[in-house]
Formats: C-alpha cells, sequence, structure tokens
C-alpha cells in the first residue's frame, strides 16, 4: 500500500520522481489484468507482478493491462525497470492532478486525459486516465474501478471487432474514443437541467434556481479546464512522427479531434446560455422589486395629503372653526376618499398602476 497525498502542495520537498500517489485513494485494493489478444482469440488474466506481464508478451500478439486503482508502487516501479520509462512519467501517472498532455519518447508514448461524470446535485466528477502505448502493448491508468471501459472490454473478449486486427495505437484511440463519447452523456445532463432552469425563469425563479444557476456556471468552467486541453493534446497526436502512431490510425484520432472540438462548442454554447439567464434572474429579481416598491409608493402618496389633512385638524388651537362644526367629521372622511381615488385615476391614466 503506498503513501498518499491529497493535494500536490503536499509533495513540497520530494525530489523529482518520487512515486506517491497525489489524490484520493479509492476504498477498493487496486486491480490490474492483463487482455492478450490477437485476431482471432483474446484472453484475460489477473496480474500480480511483472513476470505475469512478460510470460504473456509473445510475439503478434497485443497486451491491453489495466490498472483500476493507483494504490501500488512496487509494481509501477518493477513496469518503469523493465520497460525503461522515465520516473518523471511514473511520477506523473501517481500525480492525478495532471494536465491532459501527450508526451513522446525513445520507445513510447504518454498520454494523460480526464474523464467526466455527472453525479447526484450536479456535482460533475473527473477521472484521470494515463496511457503508456508501446508497440505490442497498452498499459491505462485509472484512479478507481467504474465501468467506463466496460464496453471497450467486452468487445475485445467477445467480438472479433476491428481492433484485435490493429494494433495497440489503434486501442489507444479506442479508450481516448470512449473518454470522449462520455463527455456527450455530460452534455445530455447539463443541457436537460439548463432546460428545466429555462421552464422556472420563464414561471418563477426562486432563490434556488439562482443557486443552481451558480453551481452549473461553476461546472461549467471547471469542464471545460479538463476538456480544453484535450484539444491540444490530439493536435499532437496527429502531427507526431513516432513510429507507434501507425498513418491509418491518425485518421480515427481525427475523429476524436472533430468530437472534442463539438463538446468544447457545445460547453461554450452553455456557457453563454448560463449567463444570460443569470442576468435574466437579475433583471427578473430586479423587475420585482420595482413593482413592490412602485406599489408602496403609490400608498405612500396617496397618504401624504391625507395625514396632512389630519396634522392640520389635529392641533390643538382654540380658535379652528371647522372643529366645533356639526359635519366637519363626515366631510373630512368625504374629502379623505376623494383625494385616494382622484389620485388612484391620475394613476391609472399614466399607467404607473
Amino acid at each position: 500500500m503506498t503513501e498518499a497525498f491529497v493535494n500536490p502542495s503536499e509533495k513540497m520537498g520530494l525530489p523529482p520522481g518520487t512515486l506517491v500517489h497525489v489524490g484520493k485513494l479509492p476504498a477498493k485494493a487496486c486491480r490490474v489484468t492483463l487482455i492478450r489478444y490477437t485476431a482471432d482469440l483474446a484472453e484475460e488474466f489477473p496480474v500480480e507482478n511483472i513476470d505475469d506481464i512478460l510470460s504473456h508478451r509473445q510475439p503478434g500478439t497485443t497486451l491491453w493491462i489495466q490498472f483500476e486503482g493507483l494504490d501500488t508502487v512496487e509494481l509501477l516501479t518493477d513496469i518503469g525497470l523493465q520497460f525503461d520509462i522515465h520516473p518523471l512519467v511514473l511520477e506523473d501517472i501517481l500525480n492525478t492532478h495532471q494536465r491532459p498532455k501527450f508526451e513522446e519518447h525513445r520507445n513510447y508514448c504518454f498520454v494523460v486525459l480526464k474523464t467526466l461524470a455527472c453525479r447526484e446535485a450536479l456535482a460533475v466528477q473527473h477521472e484521470q486516465i494515463s496511457l503508456l502505448l508501446f508497440e505490442d502493448m497498452l498499459l491505462t491508468f485509472r484512479e478507481r474501478a467504474d465501468n467506463l471501459l466496460d464496453n471497450l472490454r467486452q468487445r475485445v473478449l467477445h467480438s472479433k471487432s476491428r481492433i484485435r486486427t490493429l494494433g495497440s495505437d489503434y486501442m489507444a484511440y479506442a479508450v481516448m474514443d470512449t473518454v470522449v463519447d462520455n463527455y456527450f452523456t455530460v452534455c445530455d445532463t447539463l443541457e436537460e437541467t439548463i432546460e428545466s432552469i429555462e421552464m422556472t425563469l420563464l414561471d418563477r425563479p426562486q432563490p434556488r434556481t439562482f443557486a443552481t444557476i451558480q453551481l452549473i456556471k461553476r461546472e461549467l468552467i471547471h469542464i471545460r479546464k479538463v476538456i480544453a486541453p484535450l484539444r491540444e493534446v490530439l493536435l499532437a497526436i496527429q502531427r507526431s512522427d513516432s513510429d507507434l502512431i501507425h498513418e491509418k490510425t491518425q485518421l480515427y484520432f481525427r475523429d476524436i479531434f472533430d468530437h472534442t472540438l463539438r463538446v468544447i462548442d457545445t460547453m461554450d454554447s452553455y456557457r453563454d446560455l448560463i449567463n444570460g439567464m443569470l442576468d435574466i434572474y437579475m433583471s427578473i429579481v430586479s423587475n420585482r422589486m420595482n413593482e413592490i416598491m412602485k406599489v408602496l409608493t403609490i400608498f405612500a402618496t396617496i397618504f401624504i395629503p391625507l395625514t396632512f389633512l389630519v396634522g392640520v385638524y389635529g392641533m390643538n388651537f382654540e380658535y379652528m372653526p371647522e372643529l366645533r362644526w356639526r359635519w366637519s367629521y363626515p366631510v373630512l372622511w368625504l374629502l379623505f376618499f376623494l383625494l385616494s381615488t382622484v389620485l388612484l385615476i391620475i394613476f391609472k391614466k399614466k399607467r404607473w398602476w
């Protein structure tokens, strides 16, 4: 079991290449599996140590090794020594706060990308996936075990699909394509939420509507920080001269690039919609406050002359003839009524009411 830090700042002072997991460790222990496949056959095996990998590495076969969890350093260290992987690359695999990137090395390529998933309360969670691409082998490192790559695994094991007939670079494409396709699921979830917010805004927005808008706005900023660098990664792959990425596979990476641009454009449009909704909400709240203030102002304006009359006849001077007049009280009430009615008519004609 490896030592783990939650934040990258906790690694301060450690020498470069120190293999320490940075991120939250999953509840379940790390699971490592190996799929060995050819055009006609695919088999899955558990992996306990480096010998399990070396024994299955045979000419004419392709290996897909999946790390589900990063809570072991021993096997990763052995892999680094056996396949001449730079210690800084191994460090980046364990540091789950990496920015998506693509690196070319002498005998392998290194790719980092992020997955996205919408959890309850619209909280979008991300997971780092690291890929090590060799001529006949692909290693994928994930933070936790989930069902993201289950369909891809079933395709390799139970069908004679294109994946078996092509090399490890196509398997890397298939993993990245699965990750990007999952972005569209997040887009659909956000679209449904935004549509419901639009309906709420047209009806009667509540304070929780504002909180939801702010939450989505924050998540969209976070999502764009995760997805936007992937565009640079895919461009770097397409410009790569590495022999590990064959020319016929480049077409598929261009397809992922197009999908990524679609997701980025969609997120930008969602961000514009949310900013517009925020402005609409503030305008609605402001208009509602203005309506309330207008009603209060109208009532205050009506009571100003009434208060004046009450103040005049509330004075205790001795020689005020109206005070001793028999009809002064009902006349004063009639005057109150007439003044209020006249003012309301004036306000109505001016459309202040």
